[in-house]
């Protein structure tokens, strides 16, 4: 079953995301972050150019002819991606097909709506009887 981690409180969702790809990455892990919005899948992609400071984290389109060789992939849609290890997900929705990874990780901002859309996700899951943890992120980024 997969498992789900929730990392709410995040004063800035992206950098967050972008701390925690690092954190996997150097685990040598490959991973897929769910972004359907496109400004939202932009801003990740410049952000990961410049993090951490001192290199980059090798990612691309989930439809690049890379996507086979690099450990981070970014997809507006995931159904025809047959990576199955990590899912991120950047969408206010429940992930299509989430229950195929073996885990989930979901960043919540501290924003109203991201918080309430984080707490309807979270409902969605326990309903079906995963086991999800959650992370106090606040005074991390």
């Amino acid at each position: 079953m997969t498992q789900i981690f929730f990392f709410h409180n995040a004063t800035d969702r992206i950098s967050a995301t972008v701390a925690l790809i690092v954190k996997t990455v150097a685990q040598k892990k490959r991973l897929l972050v769910y972004a359907p919005d496109a400004a939202l899948a932009a801003a990740l992609d410049r952000q990961l150019w410049t993090s951490p400071p001192t290199g980059f984290v090798p990612h691309v389109d989930a439809n690049s002819p890379l996507a086979s060789e690099t450990p981070v992939l970014i997809a507006g849609a995931i159904e025809s991606v047959s990576h199955d290890e990590r899912l991120f997900n950047l969408s206010s929705e429940v992930p299509p097909g989430f229950a195929r990874f073996t885990s989930l990780i979901e960043v919540v901002g501290q924003g109203e709506e991201d918080r309430a859309n984080g707490r309807k996700r979270a409902r969605f899951y326990k309903d079906r009887g995963y086991d999800v943890r959650y992370v106090d992120y606040s005074g991390r980024n």
